[in-house]
């Protein structure tokens, strides 16, 4: 595994986490970035997360836009 996998699989699981602990889906996501200005649809914003591919400015907007104010690393 290159040394990136690790830290995009992480920043992928915390993302997950949070929608999970909130109870967020997809769609309810796209909605809350859009009223962010954000124009992602939730098909888009899925196969982001799916693929871990994401800029460290999506992973910070997804998390406000889901009210997160604190980050667990740990499980």
């Amino acid at each position: 595994m290159k040394s990136d996998d690790k830290w995009m699989n992480m920043a992928k699981g915390i993302l997950r986490a949070e929608m999970t602990r909130r109870g967020i889906t997809y769609d309810q996501l796209a909605v809350k970035l859009a009223e962010q200005g954000v124009t992602d649809t939730a098909v888009n914003i899925r196969n982001k997360v799916a693929r871990g591919g994401f800029s460290a400015a999506f992973f910070l907007q997804c998390l406000v836009a889901m009210g997160c104010q604190n980050v667990r690393l740990e499980d």
